[in-house]
């Protein structure tokens, strides 16, 4: 593949660069010590325009292709915080896109400007207690009466959850299986709706992550997004950006960390001479730069056809699950190079290594991601 990214494409890259040096990376340690970080970064970000790159312009959106998107996931890695880096990813191509999509003028005015500015913090609410990958076995219920929904019910892992202005959330309009589910804007002033816990992660520390409840919860029927009972499609459909924008900034994170060890390893002696020097490690970053470039471009093949408006299910899968079983590796091997140094938290490794777990679990296992594939070539 010739490179993907024009001058423009370039420019903006400097520009996140600059804005993450300077805002949000000196703070990394400092946030996931606090388990949260400040709301005013969803501003900044709204005010440079990184929350809406690829949303409609009438909306607060600059409309630009996806690969201004994927410039963007692979600079925030700079950041050395997987948790801000997950919560900014949730406002703008986990929660916000279906909205985008194929929400009313109304909901885009009331839900997706404010998000895109920063003004508005946005969550997922798909999964739940006991129903993770499980979607279609969703359990929190939307009954109609008159002109609104009544919901009850739980979510769980929500992301932003904590302080989410609205949800995108999935709830049950109709009998049990697929066939049943929408989707619908919650606002989360709504009387009945309540955060139960903020959950003790073992990675991506800064980013809350609640467990809700919704008691008698009521909002209008016009807050569906699309049509009643066809949501299960449209939260499939949305996984396909989630899960893409995850293996994007794993193949970039596993970038960094490698980078961070060539840098420790021409630093660091041992027994007269350059850790790199000893060939065991030349020959394993060797091997893993191989691999991560092969993840790379696995990854943006996925992104030239999504960007394309196809709907590469298979090859997203496939860099999703590549990348993050490839970073488990890669994330042992560079904590490993550290030794001693490796395990204390002001080191990013050590960091990195806890936060890069998350990628084989959260938007689909990866044996979910196999599975999807198995079918997908028939058997």
């Amino acid at each position: 593949m010739v490179n993907p990214f024009t001058e423009e494409h370039e420019a903006f890259r400097k520009t996140v660069r600059a804005w993450v040096e300077k805002e949000l990376t000196p703070h990394a340690l400092e946030w996931d010590r606090a388990g949260i970080f400040p709301r005013e970064v969803f501003k900044q970000a709204g005010d440079l325009g990184f929350l809406g790159i690829n949303h409609d312009p009438k909306f607060g959106g600059s409309g630009l292709d996806y690969w201004f998107v994927t410039a963007f996931c692979e600079e925030l890695t700079y950041t050395r915080n997987a948790g801000v880096n997950m919560a900014l990813m949730v406002q703008s191509q986990m929660a916000t896109p279906i909205i985008n999509e194929i929400g009313t003028d109304e909901q885009k005015r009331e839900f997706l400007e404010p998000a895109l500015k920063g003004e508005k913090i946005a969550a997922l609410g798909i999964s739940e207690p006991g129903v993770g990958s499980d979607v279609a076995n969703m359990k929190t219920t939307a009954r109609i009466d008159g002109d609104d929904y009544v919901i009850n019910g739980s979510k769980m892992w929500i992301t932003n959850g904590t302080r989410a202005d609205f949800i995108t959330l999935g709830v049950r309009t109709g009998e049990a299986g697929y066939g049943g589910i929408s989707l619908v804007t919650f606002p989360t002033d709504v009387k009945g709706f309540s955060v139960s816990k903020k959950l003790d992660k073992v990675g991506n520390l800064s980013s809350d992550t609640a467990i809700l409840y919704f008691e008698d919860c009521r909002i209008p029927r016009r807050y569906v997004l699309g049509e009643e009972n066809e949501g299960f499609y449209s939260i499939m459909t949305n996984f396909q950006g989630e899960r893409l924008v995850g293996a994007i900034s794993t193949v970039a994170g596993m970038e960094r960390m490698v980078e961070d060890s060539l840098r420790y390893g021409t630093e660091r002696e041992a027994f007269g001479r350059p850790l790199i020097k000893f060939q065991v490690w030349r020959h394993k970053f060797v091997e893993h730069l191989t691999a991560i470039e092969a993840a790379k471009r696995l990854t943006y093949h996925a992104v030239a056809l999504f960007d394309q408006k196809e709907n590469p299910v298979k090859e997203i899968s496939m860099a999703k699950l590549f990348a993050g079983d490839l970073a488990q590796k890669v994330a042992y091997d560079c904590q490993q190079f550290f030794g001693g140094m490796g395990y204390i938290e002001e080191t990013h490794i050590a960091r990195a290594w806890r936060d890069v777990r998350l990628i084989t679990i959260g938007g689909g296992t990866s044996e979910i991601m196999k599975e999807i594939i198995s079918k997908l070539y028939g058997f």
